[in-house]
């Protein structure tokens, strides 16, 4: 564990008693959040990057989509004004316009250099934008145990490989390849990886280079079947392949609604894991009332034998659209501050740039604490009884505490830099989908407990001048969406005195 990290967790541990009320100013820039005994300060927006819609990795096909992140922690380092670093980007199912495409599962290193400026305002608009400068340094290939890749065609009926060898039953493509729609990325102890899936939903553990080591099924209650069965398609059926029948699953995760959110505890010790918005059986079977999902928390001190310790309802937040429906902003991604503290990605969806609509009703990066939530884990809940039944929690259990922290869509910061929220509809509109966050320190001795926290988007590999799975393509919308990252000073959590 890194010095940074060791101090931010001593400082937590010294926390003895969590209250579970919060204590909020509005979300944006620099502002200050309580939580549970913990205080968060956001000094705004610091720096943004681009990387082109086009560019293209080692394999020749289309970079992009940045669904989850993780940040090498040891290679952080500062000279004067500037830092120097080491990220990952988890790209997801491949370009999927009309149905999936045999996308080769990966996981892209970049090489970052940031140099936060003191005025952006005084820049130029293009090279305001260029404060975070990212280089594709290597495209690292998944695979199974036995080596062949993984593949992003969705898992029609019948895709199951059957259990063995260790591994559970897995989401098989009608190709015999496994098949992963990837969310969340963890950096592993040895160099290696944890990617969470939206089809399983599972959580698999990888070599340093890309092979297959481990497979974590989660309770019953997560896994999508149909007609009494496990049936792992997204209803978005490769060539040729028909769609599921019933199109959604009866119960477990909602379709493209699997573990988004993925994150490793400070001191390495528990692997978390969040669904996107509610169980069907909870809710999640409508827009309006999929707002209470779950998060499951895994021991992984043995990491060949992971064991659920915690399971907890998260409410996510809700929103009025401009049209006036109750809507719920479904989570994006998941980053651990301590064992009970968490910055959870909340999001709409269909507005921004490339999208139908402009302007977003709600981008926020959550502050949530588990201390005093009520443990599912081994309950009857984690069979096919709901926890929250058409969107209504049941007596008793008590969800995680939760407090906005930082808007994205605040236009008093994104100006700083040249971007907006909403109209005009230019490339210099945010994007639909933020989708991954990491944290690196600041090593500002003056500011010990300053952090730059990076969030990226997933730009859904939208460019004129694509290639994947062997073919060209063209967006419809006939824009590009860049892969951007944004970068916030905050400072971290402290004991309340």
């Amino acid at each position: 564990m890194s010095r940074y990290f060791r101090r931010f967790r001593s400082a937590a541990l010294r926390i003895a008693v969590l209250t579970a009320a919060a204590l909020a100013a509005p979300a944006g820039a620099e502002n200050t959040v309580t939580l549970g005994g913990v205080t968060l300060t956001n000094h705004g927006l610091v720096g943004v990057g681009r990387i082109a819609a086009d560019l293209r990795d080692k394999l020749g096909e289309t970079f992009g989509s940045g669904s989850g992140m993780a940040v090498d922690a040891r290679s952080w380092t500062r000279d004067g004004a500037s830092y120097r670093g080491t990220i990952w980007l988890l790209p997801d199912r491949g370009y999927n316009v009309s149905g999936t495409i045999d996308y080769r599962s990966r996981v892209n290193r970049l090489d970052i250099t940031f140099t936060p400026p003191e005025t952006p305002e005084t820049l130029a608009a293009d090279a305001r934008q260029r404060t975070v400068a990212a280089r594709l340094a290597d495209t690292i290939m998944l695979s199974d145990a036995a080596g062949a890749p993984l593949t992003g065609l969705d898992p029609v009926a019948g895709g199951i490989r059957v259990a063995g060898n260790g591994f559970p039953a897995m989401p098989q493509a009608p190709n015999g390849h496994v098949a992963l729609d990837s969310e969340g990325l963890v950096l592993a102890p040895d160099g290696g990886f944890f990617v969470s899936d939206e089809y399983g939903p599972y959580i698999y553990r990888f070599s340093p280079q890309g092979r297959m080591l481990g497979a974590i099924r989660p309770p019953d209650a997560f896994i999508p079947r149909r007609n009494g069965a496990d049936h792992f398609s997204s209803n978005n059926p490769g060539p040729g392949e028909s769609a599921p029948v019933p199109a959604n699953p009866d119960t477990g995760r909602q379709n493209n609604q699997g573990l988004e959110g993925l994150a490793l505890t400070p001191d390495g010790r528990f692997l978390v894991a969040v669904l996107q918005s509610a169980t069907r059986q909870d809710g999640g079977d409508a827009p309006e009332t999929r707002d209470h999902t779950r998060m499951l928390v895994y021991d992984i001190g043995d990491v060949e034998h992971p064991v659920l310790v915690r399971e907890h309802v998260v409410e996510l937040p809700a929103f009025t659209t401009a049209d006036g429906k109750r809507r719920i902003a479904a989570q994006s991604e998941l980053l651990a501050l301590d064992d009970n503290h968490f910055l959870l990605l909340c999001r709409d969806s269909d507005n921004g740039f490339g999208q139908k609509g402009a302007t977003s009703r709600y981008r926020r990066i959550e502050l949530i604490d588990i201390s005093a939530a009520t443990n599912i884990a081994g309950t009857r809940y984690d069979g096919l009884e709901p926890v929250a039944p058409k969107g209504r929690l049941v007596d008793g259990v008590v969800p995680a505490a939760r407090t906005s922290f930082i808007d994205l869509n605040d236009n008093g910061e994104l100006g700083k830099f040249g971007l907006h929220n909403g109209l005009p509809q230019d490339r210099n509109d945010l994007s639909e989908k933020w989708e991954a966050m990491g944290l690196v320190p600041a090593l500002d001795p003056d500011h010990p407990r300053d952090f730059f926290l990076f969030v990226a988007n997933d730009n859904d590999f939208i460019t004129q001048h694509g290639f994947h799975a062997g073919a060209a393509y063209r967006d419809p919308s006939g824009v590009d969406v860049d892969t951007m990252l944004l970068v916030f000073r905050v400072t971290l959590p402290m004991s309340k005195q």
